[in-house]
């Protein structure tokens, strides 16, 4: 399989990629960036092509980046007081506040 050859990708793997490069684009992302972004979490994701041949071919798909949300966070969170996470809520809403007056303000 030569590099940037798709066929050993199975068609779900290969709608998935169209859909992050779809998403990488609108956040905008130039669509050459967005697709090898994309191709390379679905590789993350699932160790490359299930079709046999591929280099993903018999490995089970263990914990993509998908399904890891809020799986460190709940840690970082947990070891601090109420008054840390407060605090922490408060300065952050500051920011986006200060920074929405400010693009308000600069158009």
């Amino acid at each position: 399989m030569n590099q940037g050859d798709k066929s050993k990708y199975t068609g779900k793997q290969i709608r998935k990629a169209e859909h992050i490069a779809e998403s990488y684009e609108a956040r905008g992302v130039p669509e050459k960036d967005a697709e090898a972004r994309a191709w390379a979490t679905v590789n993350k994701d699932d160790g490359g092509g299930k079709k046999p041949g591929g280099s993903g071919r018999g490995k089970a798909t263990r914990h993509p980046a998908a399904h890891r949300g809020g799986a460190v966070g709940g840690k970082a969170s947990a070891s601090r007081t109420a008054e840390e996470r407060s605090a922490s809520a408060k300065k952050g809403a500051a920011t986006r506040k200060r920074n929405a007056d400010a693009a308000r303000h600069a158009s």
